[in-house]
């Protein structure tokens, strides 16, 4: 469980840190990442594609605020404040479930992501 939850922290901080080799090289080639609400995407290649535009994107925060484990499942939740090539900066919530290929597994066959702006006071 330990080692799980350790990879999903250093799979947020990819995030963070635009680091789309890491990202890549732990979703399955069919990975399925839902974002509700807004779109699917379906392999890795589309992963990249909707990827491509952050790598302008300067992550200001980020902050992991749970980690859950169970069985072959994850979730993490938290908060991220980042600039956008025009100098605006956003703030908003996130949560993340993660499917892996199997129970001892490090590869995420799906994910599920929820977001939602915050406002900064």
């Amino acid at each position: 469980m330990k080692n799980k939850e350790e990879f999903i922290r250093r799979f947020n901080e990819a995030f963070s840190n635009n680091d789309l080799d890491l990202i890549l090289g732990h979703m399955s080639d069919d990975i399925e990442w839902v974002f509700i609400g807004e779109k699917t995407m379906k392999g890795k290649k589309a992963v990249e594609e909707f990827m491509e535009p952050m790598k302008n994107i300067e992550t200001l925060e980020m902050e992991l605020q749970q980690i859950i484990i169970q069985d072959g499942v994850a979730a993490a939740n938290g908060r991220m404040k980042i600039k956008e090539p025009t100098g605006e900066i956003k703030s908003f919530g996130f949560a993340d479930f993660y499917e892996f290929t199997g129970q001892e597994a490090l590869k995420i066959k799906k994910m599920t992501s929820y977001v939602s702006g915050i406002k900064e006071d």
